[in-house]
């Protein structure tokens, strides 16, 4: 092994251990969640991409599924809204807020032939609990079949910061 090698493992041995560490700092511990109250989660969500170098447009069905994952306490969903590309409040999914019971699921869907949201569409979930619990699971998934073509991925929701209405 030469000098330059040596000197290289050495490195790419700090580095990683230097990420190690730092990932220890400020994530929880293995298998440990952070306990919340309640959130306000940014979802992206695409009611389309684009195809080729003509950029033609694929639709996108889109169900956005939100997960219980406390085994023992019920969340309450307070809002679930989706947002075109331009920023722009387009349907509100709930009336009133609905109470999700431990380990339950429910889910929203956006036709694929509801075109209004764009490449830059998003959901904003607001969920709230008496008691910390495990955080809600929030995902899209967005799948086209299309012709010959068969496509579909996921995202997941992050929480922001953001106040109520």
């Amino acid at each position: 092994m030469t000098h330059t090698q040596t000197i290289r493992n050495r490195m790419m041995a700090s580095t990683a251990t230097a990420v190690l560490l730092l990932s220890a700092l400020v994530s929880p511990a293995w298998g440990e969640s952070l306990l919340s109250r309640g959130q306000s989660l940014y979802v992206p969500v695409y009611s389309h991409i684009y195809s080729g170098d003509k950029e033609r447009p694929v639709y996108l069905a889109v169900t956005v599924s939100i997960r219980n994952t406390d085994p023992s306490a019920a969340i309450q969903l307070t809002a679930v809204d989706y947002y075109n590309s331009k920023g722009e409040q387009i349907q509100r999914y709930l009336d009133k807020p609905i109470t999700l019971p431990p380990m339950a699921t429910t889910r929203y869907v956006v036709k694929e032939s509801d075109k209004a949201g764009g490449s830059g569409a998003n959901f904003i979930v607001r969920w709230q609990s008496d008691t910390p619990v495990n955080p809600p699971l929030v995902e899209s998934i967005m799948i086209s079949t299309a012709s010959q073509l068969g496509i579909s991925f996921v995202s997941r929701g992050v929480p922001i910061k953001a106040t109520k209405p």
